[in-house]
């Protein structure tokens, strides 16, 4: 049921989920989630920047009124649930904008206004690291 993966930046990906509120899959039968994948690989190898973040993939995050949803964790990081993104290169490119400035960042907080316009609007939720709260 669990695989194990690197313990590093992470960007997990719902490998199932719908393209859209209303659509479950493009006409060759694709899910909207398998081509966001698609989409973060193409885009983190034009850019030595997001070497650092592991792409991993899972069915189903249970976010599925959220549909193309990634979750973004690392160690002793708070964790965020991000949905509703359109599977496309330029989702992808601000999910892994974000996931580097997550990546430097001490406990996963980035600053707003570090935020790429293209993730403003799509945090679903923010789960902390095991053993701590967030303050």
């Amino acid at each position: 049921m669990l695989t194990p993966v690197d313990d590093g930046p992470a960007i997990v990906a719902c490998n199932t989920c719908r393209m859209s509120a209303d659509v479950r899959e493009d006409d060759n039968g694709q899910r909207g989630g398998a081509r966001l994948l698609e989409a973060l690989r193409a885009v983190q190898q034009g850019d030595a920047r997001y070497a650092g973040i592991a792409l991993q993939e899972m069915p189903c995050l249970f976010a599925c009124k959220d549909h193309c949803t990634v979750h973004l964790r690392a160690p002793g990081k708070v964790g965020y649930v991000l949905g509703r993104f359109a599977p496309d290169e330029a989702a992808a490119t601000a999910i892994l904008d974000y996931a580097a400035a997550y990546a430097q960042s001490e406990h996963g907080r980035v600053p707003f206004k570090e935020w790429p316009q293209g993730v403003k609007g799509h945090f679903i939720t923010r789960t902390p690291p095991a053993g701590f709260v967030a303050v």
